[in-house]
């Protein structure tokens, strides 16, 4: 049986990770993970054909020769090998989680970072037990800056991640209604998004904090965190800032305490404010200049479908269909009444994972949709289907039913938000649009 350190000269040989025999590369090493409805030892002979170096199992009935190397669990084998390497690395990580604007935030990072130092930032939202691994084997000697967006659905699961990715420095974006059925309520949300704090604390991290939100910094008290950074709106902070326009895009000022910055971006959502200074505190933090900043940030373009903007032959189309909870569904509402259209239309899908606040929170929505100046809005998905009742709007069980009416309704010149839970798969409605 294989350890850790025994599988590290096999990674050093060949350090490229599959874990999908779809995507072998020649001479990678494929990890058999196992998934609900399959056994992915069964694949391993096909992924040495494939030309993968090493195949790593953990059933022995699946060794074909000395090319399959057999552990007792290929899972933690992986995990196991992500943190024998990250230990190796001597180099700032930047550990990110929180309810709303992860991935944005990321992308905002590297891109600011990027303008001084070769940066690594976690690819797509490979930001859990088994991404996280994925992405910290991605680092290399040449790496100077590494940036692990780390996601949760519940307790223990962000210490966990932090035992692997070791972070030195770290952000919460915010802390929100999502996950709830997993964390038990906000309560729980809360609790286990500070398990960052507790892990910087406990190995004398820095955490990076929003001074705008109440509750970072009662998690922040909580956690009795010393080594801190602040960014805000006020002038108190080490970094603070002013959003001058959110229509369509950001244009903010920004100051480091001596003197004020202007930039002008290609993001759109005033909510993405917050996550902007994130990224200048944290580029500031580590000895970008400001015209360094400036440009990461007025050169980010979003193209993740997430706050991106979008023109097709018939709309303005803003695509936040990667994913949705309550908090990010009021500020998208919130960002689409502000903006400047002749003619608005509000299309939004279901919102996973709410547990018993699934109902209320869905009404919720519907009556802050209903009391915006949007004359069409579109509902789609079971629960928000439950609770049609006499409101206004066009209600649907599936996109299938909402595409028949968008053929139908053929909206043109108009501004359209489309957003829902990842699940929802909303983008199959963007050629109606």
């Amino acid at each position: 049986m294989s350890t850790p350190n025994s599988l590290y000269p096999y990674f050093l040989k060949y350090p490229t990770i599959c874990t999908d025999t779809r995507s072998i590369t020649k001479d990678c090493l494929f990890f058999a993970l196992k998934g609900e409805n399959f056994d992915a030892n069964s694949f391993a002979e096909q992924a040495l054909a494939n030309g993968a170096a090493h195949a790593i199992i953990d059933n022995p009935a699946y060794s074909i020769d000395e090319r399959c190397i057999i552990v007792p669990d290929v899972l933690t084998a992986l995990q196991e090998l992500a943190k024998y390497h990250r230990e190796q690395l001597n180099i700032p990580v930047i550990g990110l989680t929180g309810s709303n604007g992860k991935t944005t935030t990321k992308e905002l990072i590297n891109a600011v970072l990027s303008e001084k130092y070769k940066t690594f930032a976690t690819k797509g939202n490979l930001n859990n037990h088994i991404g996280v691994p994925l992405s910290l084997l991605s680092l290399t000697s040449e790496t100077e800056i590494a940036v692990i967006e780390m996601g949760a659905n519940h307790q223990k699961e962000i210490e966990f991640l932090c035992e692997l990715a070791k972070p030195t420095h770290g952000l919460i974006t915010n802390v929100g209604m999502a996950h709830l059925d997993g964390f038990g309520g906000f309560e729980g949300v809360k609790k286990g998004k500070a398990e960052l704090y507790t892990y910087l604390k406990k190995h004398d991290g820095t955490a990076f904090i929003n001074r705008d939100n109440p509750y970072l910094l009662e998690m922040t008290a909580v956690a009795e965190l010393t080594n801190t950074v602040y960014y805000g709106r006020e002038v108190n902070n080490t970094i603070s800032g002013k959003l001058l326009k959110t229509d369509p895009f950001l244009d903010l000022f920004w100051t480091d305490q001596v003197r004020s910055h202007h930039v002008q971006t290609q993001l759109t959502g005033a909510y993405n404010f917050e996550n902007m200074l994130a990224a200048i505190c944290i580029s500031h933090f580590f000895g970008l200049t400001a015209a360094q900043i400036n440009a990461g940030l007025s050169g980010y373009q979003p193209k993740n479908n997430r706050s991106q903007l979008s023109k097709t032959d018939k709309n303005t189309v803003i695509c936040d269909f990667y994913n949705a909870n309550p908090s990010s569904m009021t500020a998208a509402l919130a960002n689409i009444e502000a903006l400047s259209a002749d003619k608005k239309v509000v299309i939004i899908g279901d919102m996973f994972e709410l547990g018993d606040e699934s109902a209320v929170q869905h009404q919720l929505i519907i009556s802050e949709a209903e009391n915006t100046n949007i004359a069409t809005l579109i509902f789609i998905g079971k629960y928000f289907y439950e609770q049609k009742g006499d409101h206004r709007g066009h209600f649907f069980h599936n996109p299938a039913e909402a595409k028949a009416f968008l053929e139908q309704a053929s909206i043109e010149d108009s501004l359209v938000l489309l957003k829902g839970s990842r699940g929802m798969a909303l983008e199959q409605l963007l050629p109606f649009l």
